[in-house]
């Protein structure tokens, strides 16, 4: 096989789901599928996971796995959180067949995931995101990212409330990036992202304000506006701009609009 296709495996108790995906795939023409498995004791088997942590054989290392969240026996997580353990894991794509939570979760930690029936536009940008992570190695940065939607899995499932987050996984042209929450001066909406203020740049994030301000620690973040969170520890200022509407001077310096909803919550904080 050429060392530039892209080896596949497709891991998924629906033989028709399977089929499909592999279809799918072959509209992609750098991606090979090296085999389908039905659940994760197969695709255990196939990559030559052991308890021990020996090295998968060479041959049946993979570069993708498209991985069925709902199994019986063992559901998906169980194989993700092995792969992750490896030194050089595969770019996990999950596959499901339900929303909710899993793809705000997604959106959230940067993943690429695809929902049942699998989607051809969606399918060819996970295909062009993955091509270009691999083309940019960022294996391990993707990993960092799927251990924290584990780690948010795994408390919902137990009936857990989410942590609060400390970092974020972005990504920003085929680069996963972990920004640090306390690097973050503010935090603006722009339409399906947020603009991540830091100190020299701004990093766009896909995800909306709505969703990102209910992983935020309010002790910590204020909204202010409905596109605007602010740091409460930098509110400094505040003056009116008109009827109903505020402008909010920022220790480090921004300038970020307040809406009449918010501006007593920033008054408090500024002990008028």
């Amino acid at each position: 096989m050429s060392p530039d296709l892209i080896r596949v495996l497709i891991v998924d108790d629906e033989p028709l789901a399977r089929t499909n995906l592999r279809h799918a795939l072959a509209a992609h023409l750098l991606f090979h599928v090296v085999a389908e498995c039905p659940g994760v004791t197969e695709a255990r088997a196939f990559l030559g996971l052991t308890a021990d942590g020996t090295t998968p054989d060479a041959a049946r290392a993979v570069d993708v796995v498209f991985l069925d969240i709902r199994m019986p026996v063992e559901n998906g997580m169980v194989l993700a959180r092995e792969l992750i353990a490896r030194s050089e894991p595969p770019i996990i794509v999950f596959v499901t067949a339900h929303g909710d939570f899993a793809i705000e979760a997604f959106e959230l930690h940067a993943l690429d995931y695809l929902l049942k029936p699998v989607d051809d536009a969606r399918l060819a940008l996970a295909t062009t995101r993955i091509a270009e992570m691999l083309r940019l190695r960022q294996r391990a940065a993707y990993a960092t990212a799927v251990r924290g939607y584990l780690a948010d899995a795994g408390d919902v499932s137990a009936g857990s409330r989410l942590p609060y987050l400390t970092r974020l996984s972005v990504r920003s042209v085929g680069r996963i990036e972990s920004v640090a929450l306390n690097d973050v001066q503010w935090i603006g909406a722009s339409g399906n992202y947020v603009e991540l203020h830091l100190a020299k740049r701004v990093v766009l994030h896909r995800l909306s304000i709505g969703a990102l301000e209910r992983r935020l620690d309010p002790a910590v973040f204020l909204r202010v506006h409905r596109s605007a969170i602010v740091r409460r520890a930098d509110v400094g200022t505040l003056r009116v701009t008109g009827d109903g509407t505020y402008l909010l001077q920022l220790r480090s310096g921004p300038q970020v609009s307040v809406s009449e909803r918010y501006v007593d919550a920033v008054r408090a904080i500024m002990g008028e």
